[in-house]
């Protein structure tokens, strides 16, 4: 019965953070509740309350729940013994673009964080958060830049750094505009396109 009991909890811990999404995506979380997304989850708000403390600890969650494309991107592609650190580096940045558009759960949350969310108040710890993970990124890509120097891969007087940052805001820009505009083209299918033409102009 315990046992029953604790799979009832988590689902309906998995239930609120799935409705959350809905309702945050749909209205913007300023403007969403606690109580209307216990109502559009069909449960009570003491429901809520006995997962989450509050809306935001609600919202941190859902954020942590997700993988979002620019803050798990290129788990591996800094290793040092990376024979070719530049193909590792491209695998890494188109994963994050076809993440970007099929992984549904992703899609959703990085709609939210862009789109329908306002990084003040009680959610002002989520934007420092999204800030060091997107300054760890950047800094993971520095790293495979350096190894791809040290490797004669693409021309050593390049600045890594501005490269690295040029990258990744090359990527960002590439999922917000995308988000913006999902019907025009397929991101997943062009990926390999567009990452070749940034990493061409760096190429010995």
């Amino acid at each position: 019965m315990a046992r029953r009991t604790k799979e009832e909890a988590q689902a309906t811990r998995t239930q609120l953070l799935d409705t959350a999404e809905v309702v945050f995506r749909e209205k913007g979380v300023s403007r969403t509740s606690l109580a209307d997304i216990a109502s559009a989850a069909g449960v009570t708000r003491g429901a809520i309350y006995w997962h989450f403390e509050n809306k935001a600890d609600l919202f941190v969650a859902m954020c942590d729940r997700a993988t979002l494309p620019l803050e798990t991107m290129f788990d591996s592609v800094a290793d040092p013994d990376l024979a070719d650190p530049l193909d590792k580096l491209r695998e890494g940045c188109i994963e994050v673009l076809r993440q970007a558009e099929q992984d549904q759960r992703c899609r959703r949350v990085f709609e939210i964080l862009n789109f329908k969310c306002e990084f003040v108040d009680e959610l002002a710890p989520t934007m420092l958060r999204r800030k060091e993970c997107r300054q760890g990124a950047k800094a993971i890509i520095e790293r495979n830049f350096q190894l791809a120097i040290e490797r004669g891969q693409i021309q050593p007087d390049i600045d890594i750094r501005r490269a690295a940052i040029g990258l990744f805001s090359y990527i960002d820009g590439l999922v917000i505009n995308w988000s913006m505009e999902p019907d025009v083209y397929s991101l997943a299918e062009q990926a390999g396109a567009l990452i070749d033409i940034y990493l061409n102009g760096l190429r010995k």
